[in-house]
């Protein structure tokens, strides 16, 4: 074995020991937030938030509203405020402080839009930031695997955890308006980094790069997967990092750590460590209608473990829906299967 290659072996596995002893504390950090969540719950209130880990609920979820599509668990608008300051906390133990920013700002922007759709006389959607739905599945546990999910409309995040290893997909965040065009909000655009970041690494391609990148002239009307209970890899996939140069390659990777940086610290290194030992020359970019801004468009990253798809088309171009999804650790498959695979029944 070259030096080199020892090198690199050495490295990789430095990453992934790092991405281990990181979810072991970030898996120790939500058992502990989500038992201090539930034991603030009357009886009643933790039997609404509770759902057996092998319920059906686990891999049913949605981002339009309430109204549309009924969701499982506590509402913040059920709960008292230090109830809602621990399911807070909980949340604050799987994403980032960005993260964090991003998905309050989604609750909140529902007051945004029931201002526009009420001033338009387009009312009718139940548009509150209260309504959104806090699950754990199964007993926060330091072995047993369980998790929880924040489910409401235009916001999605999943955790599941088993022993040191953690899902953190699906997770999706929408915002309706991307832009906010008019009132006292005007200009806010909660999720610039998703948008900036595609169009950034589309510019920044050549024109013979965006025949093999650009898959479509029209955009989709929405996300691929939209809430599919099983992510698949889609054709086709775009532009290949191994055929981009050095400086497009950066505006990639910054393009995916605008994802991986919505979790917390040691669930992004553990994202990070998984698809960097698939291979960084095998993930793919795709990009979907007009670059112009303005235009409804659509891109996609893809690789062999993972894939981010964004979708601004609705509302006339100003409606956004994003998410990340695993081909194997969506709703922590693997882990599950391990489980049951392990332990007798």
């Amino acid at each position: 074995m070259s030096v080199r290659v020892s090198v690199a072996c050495a490295l990789l596995m430095a990453a992934l020991m790092g991405s281990l002893v990181a979810s072991q504390r970030a898996a120790s950090n939500m058992a502990t937030a989500a038992n201090k969540f539930l034991e603030g719950l009357t009886p009643e209130q933790r039997q609404t938030a509770t759902l057996p880990l092998d319920s059906e609920d686990l891999t049913r979820w949605h981002y339009v509203p309430v109204n549309q599509f009924p969701r499982k668990g506590l509402a913040i608008k059920d709960m008292n405020e230090t109830q809602r300051k621990l399911a807070h906390d909980l949340l604050r133990t799987g994403l980032s402080q960005r993260g964090y920013t991003e998905a309050a700002a989604i609750m909140e922007l529902e007051t945004v839009l029931k201002a526009i759709e009420s001033a338009g006389g387009r009312g009718g959607m139940n548009r509150d930031p209260e309504l959104y739905y806090f699950t754990v599945f199964g007993s926060p546990s330091a072995k047993a695997p369980w998790g929880w999910r924040v489910n409401g409309h235009h916001l999605a995040v999943y955790f599941m955890v088993g022993g040191s290893t953690i899902a953190s997909s699906p997770a999706f965040f929408g915002t309706n308006p991307a832009e906010v065009r008019e009132g006292p909000k005007q200009g806010l655009r909660i999720q610039a980094a998703e948008q900036d970041a595609g169009r950034a690494l589309v510019n920044a391609l050549e024109e013979s790069q965006r025949t093999s990148a650009i898959i479509e002239g029209v955009a989709p009307n929405d996300i691929v997967t939209t809430t599919s209970a099983k992510a698949d890899p889609l054709a086709p996939v775009g532009l290949a990092a191994s055929a981009m140069k050095p400086n497009q390659r950066e505006l990639l990777m910054k393009l995916i750590e605008v994802y991986t940086s919505q979790m917390t610290e040691d669930v992004a290194a553990e994202r990070m460590a998984q698809l960097k030992k698939a291979g960084l020359d095998k993930i793919a970019f795709a990009w979907a209608g007009p670059i112009e801004p303005g235009q409804k468009h659509y891109y996609r990253v893809q690789g062999p473990t993972f894939l981010i798809e964004f979708d601004n088309t609705q509302n006339n171009g100003n409606h956004i829906h994003s998410v990340w999804r695993d081909f194997t650790a969506d709703y922590g498959r693997d882990l599950l299967r391990e489980h049951v695979a392990t332990v007798k029944h």
